[in-house]
């Protein structure tokens, strides 16, 4: 049984959708070095570590490699940013990200380029009505995505990542739990599938991977029948069943490093291919088809709130301040609850893999 569609947050999406364009690359290439730079400047100045995002613009992604920070998923960025000495913490992402990086470090400034950079699975899971559905339902066990507000994971009773969601969903249905699982009903119905899991998929969903197109994969395979394709379980489950990898952005990107396919069809946001491409060099990467029979390209294989990251206003928070990012204490307090709890389960799970 599904959570009926939120019509209203759905509206509010594609408002916001078709309201936004991409950020333009005008800039001369001695104007993008003098900008970053001046963004390096800034950094020492403010006492600042940049943490970007795998689906930024590989501009941002390798700013935080030259300047100490970090490239990786919203969870790795928040603890990068608790063990690194830096007053300010700057998240390259998106809202819920920085939420999460102030969660886990409410001593440390936390900015962002722009907090307008938001998220489709966000907005489809309002805190009030998400809350007044749990309530529905008291003895369930409620399991949140990262990709979640603060409000929304601090009615949790645990927070995933999708490198983890199988593994904590799997755990609980030992101990004979059933689940309520927000916000992205593609990822839960895998993570249903895998486990077996008696679970209450809330319908909401991420406008990059619910783009991509199993027809038009399975096309592009018999121009190219030795590619691999890779796939994150956000996407829809007829994209899923023909993979020959399925995981997160960090499993993906080992999975680009390690199979023996020289040509990879990636089904996630392009902003991989940066990592992709450090790990596996030598490799062949391609854009899974968003077009095609049902298809309407509102993402085109890359986030258009990610899009909003950009080095001018990157410059221009660590410059003049603004776009900071506050979680109410109380709301703080108890989100820390399941995100701890998925730290230290990920912990264990860790150890007794011999990890």
């Amino acid at each position: 049984m599904n959570q009926p569609v939120d019509h209203a947050a759905q509206r509010l999406v594609q408002q916001h959708l078709d309201h936004l364009h991409e950020v333009q690359d005008t800039l001369s290439p001695a104007e993008k070095q003098a900008l970053r730079a001046r963004i390096k400047d800034l950094l020492v100045r403010e006492d600042a570590v940049l943490v970007a995002h795998y689906y930024t613009d590989p501009e941002l992604q390798s700013l935080a490699e030259e300047t100490g920070g970090c490239v990786s998923d919203s969870l790795e960025m928040a603890r990068f940013g608790n063990a690194h000495p830096a007053r300010t913490l700057v998240v390259a992402g998106v809202k819920f990200m920085g939420e999460t990086a102030k969660i886990l470090n409410p001593e440390k400034r936390v900015l962002m380029p722009t907090l307008e950079a938001t998220c489709s699975l966000d907005l489809g899971c309002p805190a009030d009505t998400f809350t007044a559905f749990c309530d529905q339902h008291p003895d369930h066990t409620v399991v949140v995505y990262a990709n979640t507000s603060a409000a929304v994971k601090a009615r949790a009773d645990w927070v995933v990542t999708s490198s983890i969601a199988v593994d904590v969903v799997d755990h609980l249905a030992g101990l004979g739990e059933k689940v309520i699982w927000a916000p992205d009903k593609y990822l839960g119905g895998y993570v249903q599938k895998v486990t077996g899991a008696d679970m209450i998929l809330w319908d909401s969903s991420c406008i990059v991977h619910e783009e991509f197109k199993s027809r038009g994969i399975l096309d592009l395979k018999k121009q190219f029948p030795d590619a691999a394709v890779l796939v994150h379980p956000e996407s829809p489950a007829s994209v899923v069943e023909i993979a020959d990898a399925v995981g997160s952005t960090s499993q993906l990107i080992a999975a680009a490093r390690d199979l023996p396919n020289e040509r990879l069809i990636v089904a996630t946001d392009r902003g991989i291919f940066y990592k992709m491409q450090q790990a596996a060099p030598g490799k062949i990467f391609m854009e899974a088809p968003t077009a095609g029979n049902g298809a309407t390209c509102r993402s085109c294989a890359h986030c258009p709130w990610m899009a909003m990251n950009a080095l001018d206003n990157l410059a221009h928070v660590l410059e003049h301040g603004g776009e900071e990012i506050f979680v109410d204490e109380d709301v703080r307090v108890k989100a820390m609850v399941p995100l701890q709890r998925m730290l230290d389960f990920s912990a264990e799970l860790k150890r007794a893999r011999g990890g």
